[in-house]
């Protein structure tokens, strides 16, 4: 179990990093969120993966359960990323009809220096 979620939290990595590494916009806003995703599945694998267990003591003092704190910080990073993302992709709506072009890498040429 821990090596499937070790690998999800890889290959979403390196698929955050390679559209991060796009000339356009949309592809590196989808790329941070899927390294948002593997800090959030990261997050989450660090409670421990117990399967059955709840986030709470039992009544009879069961010694048996999972840890509460990273679950409530993947739910407030889910958040937080959410709202960040529809930020960005806001700014990167507004650049895009401002530019007419979506493209992040900006070539200096003599109109732009004064030269």
């Amino acid at each position: 179990m821990e090596f499937l979620v070790a690998s999800a939290v890889g290959v979403l990595t390196a698929g955050g990093v390679y559209l991060l590494l796009r000339l356009r916009t949309f592809p590196v806003i989808l790329g941070i969120a899927l390294l948002s995703y593997a800090v959030n599945v990261f997050l989450f694998a660090s409670g421990r993966l117990a399967i059955d267990k709840s986030p709470i003591l039992a009544k009879y003092g069961e010694a048996s359960y999972t840890d509460p704190l990273p679950q409530a910080l993947v739910l407030t990073a889910i958040v937080i990323s959410f709202g960040m993302t529809a930020v960005l992709v806001m700014i990167g709506l507004g650049a895009y009809l401002e530019a007419d072009s979506d493209r992040i890498d900006i070539e200096d040429t003599e109109e732009d220096t004064g030269a």
